[in-house]
Parts: C-alpha cells; structure tokens; sequence
C-alpha cells in the first residue's frame, strides 16, 4: 500500500458476517481510520424475515462485536425508508410486470454506492470497503475504473457490481479480492472474531423464507384478487390454469399442476394478459437480447461489436458472445450458440477474461 493511502479514513459497510468483518480487520492492520457502518433497510414489523442473518439484531450486534474488540466506532445506519422506496417497491414492480428482477444489483448501485458513499463522505470518510469478492481496476490510459473478477471464482461477486458508478468505484476498495473464502475463515478464527463460523447467506435479505411470493402477498394484500388465475398455453393450446402470471418465472418447471408426460418449463409471461406459456426445454433455447439501462466500465462507449463472455443470472456459466451498443441506453447481445432461459429483468454482465465491461437489465428477447 502507498503512503498516500495510508492514514486514510475508511467506512466499511459491516453486515455481520466473517467477509465484512475481516475487511474491516485488514484495513485496520494496513493502516487506515476504520469507521464500521451497518445498515439496517428493512424492518421485522414490515416484513417478518427470520431475525437473523443481514439487517437483524444479531447482525448489528456482531459488527458491533467485531468494531469493540479492534478498536474503531461503529454506527448502525436506518436505511429502511429510501431501501424500501428504492429496492423493495422496484422488486415488487418487477414482479408485477411479469420479470424476474435481481435487487442485490440495485442495492448496490443505489444504496451501498449511493447512499451510503455520500454518507461515508460527510463523516470525512475518502474510501468506503465491503466484504464483497471482487477487485477494482484502473486503466492509466482512459482513466476509467473496472471491477474485475476475485481470485476465488466459487465466491466471486462481480457480476452484481456491474451499475457501479465511475465516481463511486474512485472511492471503493475490496480487501478480499485476493483471499479465498476458506483463508477469511481462517483470519477470523486467529483473531478470534465472533462471526468466523457464522454461514453464509444465500437468500434475498427482505424475502420472508426465501419466497418472493409471501412477499408480493404482504405488499400487495389483494394481489390475489388483482391477478387471479389464468390460462396456461402449450403450443398455443390451453393445458391447464395458473394461480396468477407474477408467481411464476422463465425456466420454472415445478409447480405448474400440469400433466404432459413430459417435462416442460415456463417460456413466456404475458401480465397483460395473465397468460403463461410453457414450452419444451428446446423452446428455452434464444440468442439475441437487447440490454437496457446500461453501464459501461472499461469504455466510455462502445466504439464497434466487440467480442466477449456474457453471464445472464449470478450463477450463469459465462457464454461467448458478441455485444453492440445501439444507443446510450442499450446494447444488443448475440450468442454464439442459443442459451437457456435468457430471462427479462435479470442482469446481463459482459465480460473480457476477469474484467467487466460492463452490463444492464434484459429488457427483450428474440425468439
């Protein structure tokens, strides 16, 4: 690390868990003013999520634990408001436009590198750190920032980075870019931290039982009878009937109440309409869509078709691909060979080996 970074003030966004906490922990030991901030964005009255995990009780306690025993203040922050008028009435929308949205992206673009930023830098604050696994880049020629991929690619977080803003990634630094998970781990029981064995996460923080349907039910109480049920199409055929279009997802095959003899999956979802049509597993098969609200990292603009691999959902293995900017707001994306499932209002990160380009929200696919 460089003198002129050394010193520096610091707000590390502290969850609760082993990752936030051992950023927090490294930083301290390189030498910066550590300020732990936890947020807390939803509220158990609103929504009863099991008090446990991100945004609980325990979980402030924990980075508050943690803050204590290595000395820096710690302040938990109440977000609920602009979280819930931000992330959780966009997820409800989506959902009610027949798409299948990703809230992790829109937190951090709005809330962590939003929010939070202008508050880490009214406290003095030049950095601001999560325990997220990914690294930021800088092209000393073009000036522009990049996240790129962690070096732990069973842990790697980039692909919900990619709405990170220029200014925002100025300002940001990932401690565990370099670590494997398994070596956190191990930090944090030589430091003896209280969250070193604490489980990852690997829910929607505000999704009550990990089913955005309960959700939609809480939010939307006459959702119901709103939506109703509806016409279930096979080959343009009526096959049987829905419990209503925002309860189902492109790619679902359970819980259709169908009987074909055969496997067969949600291929499209018409909210006008409230029609859902399945298809076979080829009829998944696409490869054109056009990304919307897009952020470009390593480039200003696209200035021609440029060749790269394409992850269209977190866990998505990357697929060749070509992209082409159309406009300021879109760019059209043209696989190789077709690709299953190519869901609207799911992210689309492209990438050239670990760097991301950039990426935005599916808007339309080509059949």
């Amino acid at each position: 690390m460089t003198e002129s970074i050394k010193n520096k003030t610091i707000v590390v966004a502290m969850s609760g868990g082993v990752d936030s906490s051992v950023a927090a922990a490294l930083l301290k030991k390189e030498g910066f003013d550590v300020i732990g901030i936890t947020l807390k964005m939803w509220s158990y009255n609103d929504i009863p999520v099991q008090d446990s995990g991100c945004c609980s009780l325990e979980s402030i306690y924990n980075a508050k634990n943690v803050s204590e025993q290595l000395g820096f203040n710690h302040y938990t922050l109440d977000f609920t408001e602009k979280f819930t008028d931000t992330v959780i009435n966009d997820f409800i929308s989506e959902y009610m436009s027949g798409n299948t949205p990703n809230p992790c992206v829109l937190c951090n673009k709005a809330i962590k590198w939003g929010a939070l930023l202008e508050k880490s830098e009214s406290l003095g604050a030049e950095y601001l750190a999560t325990g997220h696994y990914a690294k930021v880049k800088h092209n000393e020629k073009n000036k522009r920032y990049n996240i790129a991929a962690a070096d732990d690619k069973s842990k790697d977080q980039s692909y919900a980075l990619w709405s990170v803003s220029q200014y925002a990634l100025s300002k940001t630094i990932f401690p565990l870019g370099s670590y494997s998970k398994e070596k956190i781990r191990e930090i944090a029981s030589e430091m003896n931290l209280k969250p070193a064995n604490i489980p990852d996460s690997q829910e929607i923080c505000f999704v009550p039982n990990n089913n955005y349907r309960e959700l939609l039910e809480i939010k939307i109480p006459d959702i119901n009878e709103k939506v109703g049920e509806g016409d279930i199409l096979y080959k343009d055929k009526k096959i049987g009937t829905h419990k209503g279009y925002p309860y189902y997802t492109i790619g679902q095959r359970r819980g259709l109440n169908i009987a074909l003899g055969k496997p067969v999956y949600v291929s499209k979802i018409d909210p006008g309409k409230n029609i859902i049509t399945v298809d076979d597993e080829e009829g998944l098969l696409q490869k054109e869509f056009i990304a919307k609200d897009i952020n470009l990292m390593m480039f200003d603009k696209l200035p021609e078709p440029l060749n790269v691999n394409v992850k269209i959902r977190y866990k998505d293995e990357e697929a060749p691909a070509i992209i082409e900017q159309t406009d300021d707001n879109h760019i059209k994306v043209t696989f190789d060979a077709p690709k299953k499932s190519i869901t609207p209002g799911q992210s689309a990160v492209f990438y050239l080996r670990d760097d991301v380009v950039g990426g935005g929200i599916i808007e339309k696919v080509y059949t």
